[in-house]
């Protein structure tokens, strides 16, 4: 379900979205909504990576946890083998 909203934006970025969604065919709400989306898939992956290191941080792996998983890594050239 779409939500009406007002915001307030730059002058200069709304006639910028403007030129935009005049060359796009498309309304501003839906360049918005686009844009909203974008960002919100970029804070979500920002989020996960900065999680992931703030694990690894607080538990770091041993040395023998790394040449565990270095032993089963194939770093091969396989899509060259038949060339």
């Amino acid at each position: 379900m779409l939500k009406t909203i007002q915001m307030t934006i730059d002058a200069g970025m709304l006639e910028e979205v403007d030129d935009v969604v005049a060359q796009l065919d498309i309304t501003r709400s839906a360049f918005i909504r686009d844009a909203l989306g974008t960002a919100l898939k970029s804070y979500r992956l920002r989020e996960l990576r900065r999680l992931d290191e703030e694990g690894y941080r607080l538990i770091p792996q041993d040395d023998e946890e790394v040449e565990e998983w270095a032993g089963v890594q194939e770093w091969g050239d396989e899509w060259n083998v038949a060339k």
